[in-house]
């Protein structure tokens, strides 16, 4: 416990400062994360997921605060670390996307080149590949899951409850594939 805590305890304290106005308030809801986490910590199934569920916690803490408080919430989307933060992360990632793509088998590659990069709709391509739409599908679907795989054996993705990626930490430093 005291090790997690030490590790994310100021990630939070900054987290906790764009959502709360008032210094003495952070800190009561920090001591309340704090005792939460000591409490609950036990039930988390993965170590992977810590960081994730920290947030999330938080996440749960502040709305408790301002539920107490008769007051209103700020926006959701805002509150996992700024509005504009998915979109950052997810450029940050697209630097690795066309290594990874080429890395994936020949048929693959080519067929998500051509939807997720070019933009080519799913039925078209069906149609010029001439197999079914159907069967297409379950391709994209199956070239984006090995597409996923590369990058969770490069970095730990995080996703929100929407399953939007909302952060990512490389498991080693200087991922040789980015």
């Amino acid at each position: 416990m005291e090790q997690v805590w030490q590790q994310y305890h100021q990630h939070l304290r900054a987290w906790l400062r764009s959502k709360i106005a008032n210094p003495a308030d952070v800190e009561d809801v920090l001591q309340e994360v704090m005792l939460k986490t000591h409490q609950k910590l036990a039930t988390l199934e993965s170590r992977d997921k810590l960081k994730p569920w920290l947030f999330q916690l938080t996440h749960n803490t502040v709305i408790d605060f301002y539920r107490k408080r008769g007051k209103r919430l700020p926006e959701v989307e805002e509150l996992w670390y700024g509005a504009a933060e998915p979109e950052k992360v997810s450029q940050q990632l697209s630097a690795c996307l066309l290594p990874f793509i080429a890395s994936l088998p020949q048929s693959t590659a080519h067929l998500l080149r051509a939807i997720e990069l070019e933009g080519q709709s799913q039925q078209a391509y069906a149609q010029a590949a001439g197999i079914p739409y159907s069967t297409l599908k379950s391709r994209v679907r199956r070239g984006r899951l090995q597409l996923r795989a590369l990058f969770e054996q490069c970095c730990h993705l995080h996703f929100d409850q929407q399953g939007r990626l909302h952060d990512f930490a490389p498991k080693q430093p200087g991922c040789q594939r980015c």
